[in-house]
């Protein structure tokens, strides 16, 4: 699925000597290189500050903290994305609670949102799944109708466009991860909050650091959560690759859409109009033999839930193993139908084209460094799959 090795062998020089700076200084926590990294990301995103923090699930629930939420309160979140996505509210007590998504991009569906606000509302988090912008302007003005924060998880997006703005421009907050296998990946785990608001980087900057206000000054209950030096030298060192990278894994998308193209049963991304989409995951819908064509549109009229299709899928993903390629389902199971949210009363059924997806998803190989002859590889084992 993806190869650090291929990537270091080319920036391992710039990474050694910023390595090198850090070990010298020998000053590890809340020092210059960090300083520099956010605001080299926070101008990346278009936004005015940046707050570092130790992970991507760190940032969002730090983010919630910051805008308010607490117990009993309520936090709209997608039912297909990654759990840290929800558990950043039950993390803080809160409830989240789960809307359906769009059936050709996965994200967050503007549509499902109004009829879930209760007056415990605060906050809502649209997720840019994938590296796919979510539908940020109707979300927004609903936002701004009803008082609610908007906190963009962009943990696998940074870099896309939604409308001409960078993802994390948008929201009051915005969430990045830069865990290793992300676009723009650390050597170990770390994250980032921007944001324009000077009043919530400042409430942030106290969170991170055990709610201090001074030396030794608590305030309020906060975190131990800060990007350290070392993951914020090799950041710097990446961010300045990272667009020549996007570019690159667009161009693997684009090949793989066109060898893709026409096999009965298989998906393609649907990129809309007016997005750009940086491929942090290149995932297709395998819809079985009995489906349309490549670009063919889930309809809600012909809906599967989860695990209905699972081995055909299953099928596809066992041969492209035997052929020596990995292949990932991100992500399974749904996040209403996760084991740890059974005491919220969902049932399978209830957001069916979350449930769908989840039961159709299928991430192939996807990184800057893969060759025009792996990705063909990888495109011709999917269509001996369906052969078979």
């Amino acid at each position: 699925m993806l190869d650090l090795r291929a990537q270091y062998a080319v920036i391992g020089e710039e990474i050694r000597a910023a390595l090198d700076e850090v070990l010298a200084e020998q000053q590890f926590i809340l020092g210059p290189q960090l300083a520099a990294l956010e605001q080299e990301v926070a101008r990346y995103c278009g936004r005015r500050f940046g707050i570092g923090v130790g992970s991507g699930t760190d940032a969002l629930v730090l983010s919630l903290r910051a805008c308010g939420v607490g117990p009993s309160d309520e936090v709209i979140v997608p039912a297909f994305s990654f759990i840290a996505t929800a558990a950043a509210a039950s993390v803080l007590s809160a409830r989240p609670v789960f809307a359906d998504v769009e059936p050709s991009t996965f994200n967050l569906d503007p549509a499902q949102i109004e009829a879930r606000i209760t007056p415990k509302t605060r906050a809502i988090i649209p997720v840019h799944l994938y590296g796919l912008p979510a539908d940020m302007d109707p979300i927004l003005d609903l936002a701004t109708r009803r008082g609610l924060a908007v906190i963009e998880d962009n943990a696998q997006a940074i870099g896309a466009n939604y409308k001409g703005r960078k993802t994390g421009s948008m929201g009051q907050l915005a969430c990045l991860s830069f865990y290793p296998s992300k676009n723009l990946g650390a050597y170990g785990d770390a994250g980032m909050i921007v944001t324009d608001s000077e009043e919530l980087a400042a409430r942030l900057r106290v969170l991170r650091n055990h709610g201090q206000t001074g030396p030794y000054v608590s305030a309020e209950q906060g975190w131990n959560s800060r990007l350290d030096e070392i993951l914020a030298a090799v950041l710097r060192v990446k961010l300045r690759h990272l667009d020549t990278w996007n570019a690159a894994r667009q161009g693997h998308a684009a090949r793989y859409n066109k060898l893709l193209e026409g096999l009965p049963g298989v998906v393609t991304p649907l990129v809309p109009h007016g997005s750009e989409h940086v491929y942090h995951q290149y995932t297709i819908r395998l819809q079985g033999p009995s489906q349309t064509g490549a670009h063919a549109r889930p309809q809600s009229s012909a809906l599967g839930l989860a695990g209905e299709r699972g081995p055909w899928r299953e099928r596809v993903q066992q041969f492209l193993a035997s052929r020596g390629i990995a292949s990932t389902v991100y992500y399974p199971v749904p996040l209403h139908l996760q084991p740890i949210y059974a005491s919220l009363g969902y049932k399978r059924g209830d957001l069916p084209m979350a449930e769908r997806a989840a039961s159709e998803v299928l991430s192939l190989p996807m990184y800057p460094e893969l060759s025009t002859d792996q990705i063909a590889r990888v495109a011709n084992a999917v269509a001996e799959a369906l052969r078979v």
